[in-house]
């Protein structure tokens, strides 16, 4: 079911997409609702400025595709995956992410405060000025992450693995830190933020 709604161009309505394969569509200014992505198979589409609410994506695969632009409200993301994917300027707000995993791709300026992401998985993705501000990311994997001008303040990063991501904006005191795997450059950095005087 499509209309025209507000700012956005039309609607998509209670569809059901479960299992469906997509590749190279155009979405543009698109409010989905209750829509079933559960299963979705989807290469190279862009979704430009589209909202999404109440939408499942519960092991879906999405393969270098556009979500820039997009807002997330009350979506779930369990076993999702995203590779080489862009989400710039995306906003989650209420969303569900167990053991959500990205590879590669831009995720910059993306809006992911208090999201619940434990047990996720973001390798090798750029996040730069993401706000991961009140985050939960325990036992979560953010290995050679571009983490430059991310917010990060309140995070939970117990048993977090941040190794070979860049922590030059990180702030210690404002996180929490047990356990959290970082390697020895990173180290040097931690402990600078911690006031220590780090010498060879």
């Amino acid at each position: 079911m499509t209309e025209r709604q507000g700012s956005m161009e039309r609607t998509v309505r209670s569809a059901d997409w479960d299992g469906r394969e997509i590749s190279g569509e155009r979405h543009h200014r698109v409010l989905f609702q209750e829509v079933d992505m559960t299963e979705l198979t989807d290469q190279g589409c862009s979704f430009e400025e589209c909202r999404f609410e109440n939408v499942r994506f519960n092991v879906s695969v999405h393969e270098d595709a556009s979500f820039a632009g997009c807002v997330f409200t009350h979506c779930s993301f369990f076993d999702a995956t995203f590779t080489g994917c862009k989400l710039t300027g995306a906003v989650f707000a209420d969303c569900t992410f167990g053991l959500l995993k990205a590879t590669g791709g831009d995720w910059s300026y993306t809006s992911l405060y208090g999201a619940d992401l434990r047990g996720s998985t973001f390798d090798g993705v750029r996040l730069r000025e993401a706000d991961l501000s009140e985050a939960r990311l325990e036992k979560a994997s953010l290995r050679s992450c571009d983490l430059s001008g991310a917010l990060l303040r309140g995070a939970d990063l117990t048993r977090c693995d941040l190794r070979g991501s860049d922590l030059l904006t990180l702030e210690p005191g404002e996180v929490t830190l047990k356990e959290t795997r970082i390697d020895p450059a990173q180290a040097a950095i931690v402990a600078a933020g911690l006031g220590f005087d780090v010498r060879g």
